[in-house]
């Protein structure tokens, strides 16, 4: 049986520093949380080829404790960025990472993918670390939601394990017309799909 203090040092925050979009970072985390005590091998993969221009409006999707969104909230200053993820925690601990370092364009709400966001919103940058377990028939949404929610030349950024990497460049060329593999490390693919002239070849999906 755990002691009384080993189960409080359990419950006190994870603390660490990372350095996302170029600035150090304290980020903090918890158990039960997705990697809670360091950035995962496939976000660190995405962040290496995920390109933001200052003014771009973000969206990171299922943000977990907020390393995508941070990242790119820093390096967007005169854009937006919304994280959002179906885990109450991970919007909490989010929100407060945004706040403990002093990142004011950065907000986290809950939203099972797209289905809380604010209809209206329209973004330049939708950034997500892809759980595999998450199932074909939610990254079939994810994909058709996050096309009807780019701007024109927007661009979707996804980071899957290699497993997935064939499934999802067959759907992201079904939905988007297009589909570019950024980078294939060990264990993960980072691919890329853009809205060309504000149409998608999947409007007669």
């Amino acid at each position: 049986m755990l002691s009384r203090q080993r189960l409080d040092r359990l419950r006190a925050d994870i603390r660490f520093t990372a350095e996302l979009g170029g600035r150090n970072l304290v980020i903090h985390s918890t158990w039960g949380l997705f990697s809670p005590r360091e950035i995962d091998e496939g976000t660190r993969l995405l962040l290496k080829h995920l390109q933001v221009r200052p003014a771009d409006d973000c969206l990171d999707l299922g943000c977990g404790y907020g390393p995508v969104g941070l990242a790119m909230a820093v390096l967007a200053p005169e854009g937006r960025t919304l994280m959002v993820d179906k885990d109450f925690i991970a919007v909490r601990y989010s929100n407060h990472n945004a706040e403990r370092n002093a990142i004011h364009n950065a907000r986290a709400q809950l939203s099972n993918g797209f289905d809380q966001i604010d209809p209206d919103l329209r973004f330049d940058l939708i950034a997500s670390n892809l759980p595999a377990k998450v199932g074909s028939e939610m990254i079939s949404l994810y994909l058709h939601d996050a096309r009807d929610r780019l701007r024109a030349g927007g661009r979707l950024y996804l980071v899957t394990v290699n497993g997935l990497r064939q499934y999802l460049k067959r759907n992201l060329s079904e939905v988007f017309g297009n589909y570019e593999k950024l980078k294939q490390g060990a264990r993960y693919t980072v691919a890329l799909a853009r809205l060309e002239n504000g149409t998608a070849a999947a409007d007669q999906c």
